[in-house]
């Protein structure tokens, strides 16, 4: 799968996903950190890659807004990094490459 990884995304999730060979674009790499939501989740959607952010509202809001997109993690900031790479495994491993596209989820 591949994955846009949203500016308040951890490292360890990255590395995580580059672990198990799924395909992670850093949002810094390909966009300035000033770009918009709007762009960021242009962006995922035109490169048709599921983006992760822990910026739930407005994503949410412009997931709703857009019939047909890639797919969105909203991952829920835990205690710990490696609580938070737990929940996304669980999700990967419940969801499958198909639950994914076209929805919104929560790790």
């Amino acid at each position: 799968m591949k994955f846009l990884l949203d500016h308040d995304v951890p490292a360890e999730i990255a590395h995580l996903l580059r672990y198990w060979e799924h395909n992670v674009t850093v949002l810094r790499t390909v966009l300035p950190v000033t770009a918009s939501d709007e762009e960021v989740f242009g962006h995922a959607c035109s490169q048709g890659l599921i983006l992760i952010s822990c910026n739930r509202n407005h994503f949410l809001r412009l997931a709703r807004r857009t019939r047909d997109h890639p797919g969105l993690i909203i991952l829920i900031r835990r205690r710990t990094r490696h609580s938070e790479c737990a929940h996304l495994s669980v999700l990967l491993q419940r969801a499958g490459e198909k639950g994914l596209p076209n929805n919104v989820n929560f790790a």
